[in-house]
């Protein structure tokens, strides 16, 4: 009998209505927004009266976790319109559908708990910069939720991803402790 598929594992199924671009940002493009993110004012991010260990900007619309309302916002600085062009031509959507811009710094050792992203917002995108992460992937309903259940994967520096349908609906997301600073640009659409 032969054994020899049982000796590596199965690839990981992900959720449907994920998908990954390793490799999204030239190393040029990485640099540039790099440098535009060195200049933001970036503030620790508060959720439900709990300080994170990361630092953030919204830019566009903003969330506000204590009253679940969505106000319009600063507007998106022309030093990413072409980073929304690029994400806008990638998921064949028109750069004006991308409505909010997060920009968040994760010192080493910041996670990101399991959550779902705020209910006002629809397709989730994901740009990593400076340094990987491990992501994670685990179903929202709880009966569903088993060891094998989670999903982990490596999310690159310079990749893209995007979380959409069951992906964005029917699971939660995470990330493991970062070792060095990472620097992560969610843009999202509206409902």
């Amino acid at each position: 009998m032969n054994h020899q598929g049982t000796l590596f594992p199965e690839p990981q199924r992900m959720p449907d209505g994920f998908t990954y671009q390793d490799e999204f940002l030239e190393a040029e493009e990485e640099q540039d927004l790099l440098r535009i993110v060195a200049n933001e004012v970036l503030h620790p991010m508060v959720f439900r009266g709990f300080e994170a260990k990361r630092k953030v900007k919204s830019y566009g619309y903003h969330y506000h976790f204590d009253s679940r309302t969505i106000t319009e916002g600063v507007p998106i600085p022309e030093g990413y319109r072409w980073l929304l062009e690029k994400v806008a031509t990638a998921v064949s959507l028109p750069n004006t559908a991308l409505k909010e811009l997060l920009v968040t710094e994760y010192p080493p050792g910041s996670v990101i708990n399991w959550h779902r992203d705020a209910p006002p917002f629809e397709l989730i995108i994901g740009i990593s910069l400076q340094s990987d992460c491990t992501f994670r992937f685990r179903p929202y309903d709880s009966d569903k939720r088993t060891r094998r259940s989670v999903i982990g994967f490596p999310l690159r520096r310079r990749s893209m991803y995007v979380m959409s349908r069951e992906s964005r609906n029917e699971w939660e997301h995470s990330t493991a402790p970062v070792q060095t600073t990472r620097y992560s640009l969610t843009i999202r659409t509206l409902r």
